[in-house]
């Protein structure tokens, strides 16, 4: 399975397990959520990576996780760098 982001291809190096096309659903959440962030380059989201550019990093970072919560939505801080 390859997925298409503005930055190029993505190759997931492990095999999904679960419900039938979670991946793909997740993906399309993920894609609605942060569209106009994906459409201006400042995020690149593949499966469940979300990759912030250093220019304005700080104002990225809040405005993601603002529409993660607003979504139900959250991430694990440990697994953040």
């Amino acid at each position: 399975m390859i997925f298409i982001t503005l930055e190029g291809l993505f190759e997931p190096m492990i095999m999904f397990f679960g419900l039938m096309n979670s991946s793909v659903t997740f993906q399309t959440i993920m894609n609605k959520i942060l569209q106009n962030l994906i459409n201006t380059r400042e995020v690149v989201s593949f499966i469940d990576n979300v990759i912030i550019r250093i220019e304005g990093y700080n104002e990225v970072v809040e405005e993601v996780v603002r529409r993660l919560v607003e979504n139900n939505l959250y991430m694990k801080p440990e697994k953040c760098k």
